[in-house]
């Protein structure tokens, strides 16, 4: 039995605090009928208010995983590496989770890595112009299926969304409404059945590298949307193996000239040695 001793945020239900520390539903739900959550020695409930300031004691049989861990902090910016399992903004997101901060740009919900989010209107208007110029460079690794040759180079497609459907699809050549795309892969380990590869965006359009390499024949292990659930289930996977391990600000406004060729890195465990 693992046991937290936490310090409480923000008023809430507990069992919207156990959510939003990163607990599932279900372990949530074991913990509340176990009473397993103490104040002051005293087993709470269900129903039970948690004040910002109170300390509590949770006893659980697994540790839930982070959402996030900070990377850099000052008065205009926070750098976090993100988890699993949250949006950037909406219900139950990191903006919700992080008193003041807004997002200028954004990871899929099970895509994990680093992100910069502003803390006030003048960071978030600097940010965004970075964003939008191509200032800011985005670097992934990901484990696809599959033994591909990348070498670099920089792979062009076309791409159409589908917003009823949330997902979208890449074509070699122009079709109606869709953009072009441009990625560059590397790969830099090759094993019995996957690969490690290195991943650079040069256009950031929804879902490109999860598409782009499905679309090249080399699914994301743990890619349910793009991916093979046949593999996902073999390599017990349940969410993409893509991780933004660097971010890096190549150019950006007075502002946050401070910032300027500053790389923020956070590599993952299973790829670290690659990259």
């Amino acid at each position: 039995m693992q046991k937290l001793t936490i310090k409480i945020k923000k008023n809430s239900k507990i069992k919207d605090f156990l959510l939003n520390y990163g607990f599932s539903s279900q372990q949530a739900n074991k913990i509340l009928k176990n009473r397993d959550v103490k104040k002051d020695g005293k087993r709470l409930g269900a129903d039970d208010e948690l004040l910002a300031g109170d300390e509590v004691v949770v006893f659980c049989e697994e540790l839930p995983e982070p959402k996030f861990k900070i990377l850099f902090e000052d008065e205009n910016v926070i750098v976090l590496s993100k988890g699993a399992k949250i949006e950037v903004q909406g219900k139950d997101s990191l903006e919700k989770l992080i008193p003041g901060s807004i997002a200028v740009h954004r990871l899929d919900r099970n895509t994990t890595g680093v992100m910069i989010m502003a803390k006030n209107s003048a960071a978030e208007s600097s940010l965004k112009a970075a964003f939008k110029a191509g200032n800011i460079e985005k670097l992934y690794v990901c484990e696809v299926y599959g033994k591909p040759d990348f070498r670099g180079e920089k792979r062009e497609a076309y791409l159409v969304k589908d917003s009823e459907r949330s997902e979208v699809k890449v074509f070699k050549n122009y079709v109606q409404k869709a953009v072009k795309i441009a990625t560059s892969f590397e790969t830099v380990k090759v094993g019995a059945e996957t690969s490690i590869v290195k991943v650079k965006l040069h256009t950031g359009k929804t879902h490109q590298i999860r598409a782009h390499l499905a679309f090249l024949g080399y699914p994301i292990i743990g890619d349910g949307k793009y991916g093979n659930n046949k593999i996902n289930k073999k390599f017990k996977q349940n969410y993409q193996k893509l991780h933004c391990f660097s971010l890096k600000i190549e150019k950006i406004d007075k502002n946050l000239e401070y910032l300027k060729n500053k790389a923020f890195i956070d590599k993952p465990e299973w790829a670290e040695k690659y990259i």
